[in-house]
């Protein structure tokens, strides 16, 4: 029988990973675990460092180029997808802020430049830099059994942190174009918060502080979609993911979704997907 899969996967979601800290290969990474292809968040922070090919990696609705040299600094509960040519590779690091805060409890993580919504979470560097030697040094202690492992990545985990720290402006730049991103990460970050509860473009704008037209306007004009759409997408999504992955019914989904009616979650997602929740579960089709 098939569980429920949550959008936002633990530690726990995969199997033999060292908790409460990991490091591996990329593309090891993805084929020893293929879910993560899939749209998803997790509970823990997740560092992605590039060292070949490219691709692309959409954080929170924004998508940003991979390419050699680049990192990306995701926070708990941020939802993203990779897209990666067959070339790419680089290697992928979990922790859980508890492993971090042991050594280094007076540092708030997301007081991190690269945690926050003021800057992108991406963050691109030469080919050669000083984090490319921090990572590999990190992969392989991880790969290695010593009594102290743990202290030793705790220090390279602190260093690249504190590195990284280093190419982000002590006060970012308030252009336009970096303010809009900002307040389209800051959506879509609400919008997976909220997306089982929440359906008005309104209600988003109000927790934004921006009118409702405005926000439409700004997801237009920067993702080629408005508000609304990227609402509905998001449902339609995740009402995939559990009529897909799980034995739940489809009054059960639509329980889950937020649908005090299950007729009427029928005929919400057959507007939007072209099929019944019965025959799109029939079918086997996440497209």
């Amino acid at each position: 029988m098939k569980a429920p899969t949550p959008p936002v996967l633990a530690l726990a979601a995969f199997p033999h990973v060292r908790t409460p800290y990991y490091a591996e290969q990329l593309r090891a990474h993805v084929e020893r675990f293929p879910h993560v292809n899939a749209p998803h968040g997790h509970s823990f922070y997740l560092l992605l460092y590039v060292t070949q090919g490219h691709g692309t990696h959409t954080v929170d609705l924004v998508t940003y180029d991979l390419k050699p040299g680049s990192v990306f600094f995701l926070a708990p509960g941020q939802v993203h997808q990779w897209h990666l040519e067959p070339d790419a590779d680089g290697i992928v690091v979990f922790f859980e802020p508890s492993f971090y805060q042991f050594r280094y409890p007076e540092r708030d993580l997301l007081a991190l430049p690269f945690f926050d919504n003021a800057h992108p979470p991406a963050l691109y560097l030469p080919a050669t830099n000083e984090l490319a030697p921090l990572f590999e040094k990190l992969l392989h202690e991880y790969q290695t059994d010593h009594p102290n492992q743990a202290e030793v990545l705790r220090a390279y985990l602190g260093l690249v942190l504190e590195l990284a720290t280093r190419h982000y402006p002590a006060t970012p730049a308030a252009t336009e174009a970096g303010l809009a991103q900002s307040q389209i990460r800051q959506f879509g970050a609400l919008l997976n918060q909220h997306y089982r509860t929440r359906r008005s473009v309104r209600e988003y704008a109000d927790l934004l502080h921006l009118t409702a037209n405005y926000l439409n306007a700004l997801c237009r004009r920067v993702l080629g979609q408005t508000a609304s759409d990227l609402i509905h997408a998001r449902v339609v999504l995740e009402a995939k993911r559990l009529l897909t992955h799980s034995a739940l019914s489809v009054a059960q989904v639509a329980d889950e979704l937020g649908f005090d009616d299950p007729s009427y979650f029928g005929r919400y997602f057959r507007k939007y997907v072209g099929q019944s929740p019965e025959a799109f579960r029939q079918n086997g089709n996440l497209s």
